[in-house]
């Protein structure tokens, strides 16, 4: 049997990698878990796992008690989480690709889809490239000032409701502005995560591509070809966008002057910007 192609998928946050995990997950030639965000190499790198253990025991005894009330898919969900937990506690690469490749049948690519690694120093990213001589890499882009949005809009959600979500979004909008939440900068630093993916990966392994023209094609032809796969139609199931809510028009403008760093970095890196990256360009 044939060595699998080994994927990661790792972002950005708020730019398709929900979309990406359902359509891999849902291909008959790919061998995706149950649980979309695996969190292994970002966990080993802060030095995190006796955090990250202690959340997945919280996970699986929630799951626990909906199973005890009859809810079957819960039981599901504890055993999967429980596997989980298995190879983040052994913590090592060998038990890592175990875990991946348990159970894949006949699949020609079996992955992990955790935005969070787009995070990750050039030397872990080289760490997970040698894993496998098939390792491929996919880094999904969205419109700077739409990911932000998106992505204040769920933190906001966290603690706001309703009419009140628009105000506490735009609240962490000036936040934002002011130098904070810089975890929410991070993950839209798309200069900075080329820049390490560059300095990391061979340029055969790594797929870039746009969240506005991946997601919306019917079939997304260069994204199997790259990864070995038949081509298949995409569902036409809906991105998750989250709760709407408009943003105050001086703090787009502000914003857009912030990020036109990123969407020169984009423009220079892929040759061209998705016309409505353009339509934001044009308001800078």
């Amino acid at each position: 049997m044939a060595q699998p192609l080994l994927l990661f998928g790792l972002g950005a946050t708020k730019a398709g990698s929900g979309w990406l995990y359902r359509y891999l997950r849902g291909h008959p030639e790919c061998r995706m878990k149950s649980v979309k965000e695996l969190h292994f190499f970002d966990t080993l790198q802060a030095g995190r796992r006796p955090r990250r253990l202690r959340k997945l025991d919280a996970a699986i005894s929630a799951e626990a008690r909906r199973a005890d009330a009859g809810q079957t898919r819960a039981l599901r969900r504890v055993s999967a989480l429980q596997e989980l937990a298995e190879v983040t506690h052994a913590a090592t690469d060998a038990a890592y690709l175990d875990y991946l490749m348990r159970g894949r049948g006949e699949a020609r690519l079996v992955g992990d889809i955790t935005p969070a690694y787009a995070l990750l120093p050039a030397d872990w990213l080289r760490r997970m490239q040698a894993l496998s001589p098939g390792t491929r890499f996919v880094y999904l882009m969205r419109d700077p000032l739409a990911r932000l949005w998106s992505n204040l809009r769920m933190v906001a959600r966290r603690d706001a409701e309703g009419a009140a979500l628009g105000p506490r979004a735009n609240r962490l909008m000036a936040e934002w502005l002011d130098g904070g939440h810089r975890d929410v900068a991070a993950r839209g630093d798309y200069a900075g995560v080329l820049s390490r993916l560059d300095a990391a990966l061979e340029p055969a392994r790594l797929f870039l591509g746009f969240f506005e023209e991946v997601v919306t094609a019917p079939v997304p032809d260069a994204l199997c070809r790259f990864l070995g796969l038949t081509p298949r139609p995409a569902a036409a199931t809906p991105v998750h966008e989250g709760v709407p809510a408009t943003l105050d028009p001086d703090l787009r403008a502000r914003a857009l002057a912030r990020l036109a760093p990123q969407y020169d970095t984009v423009a220079a890196r892929m040759g061209r910007l998705p016309p409505s990256w353009q339509a934001s360009c044009g308001a800078i």
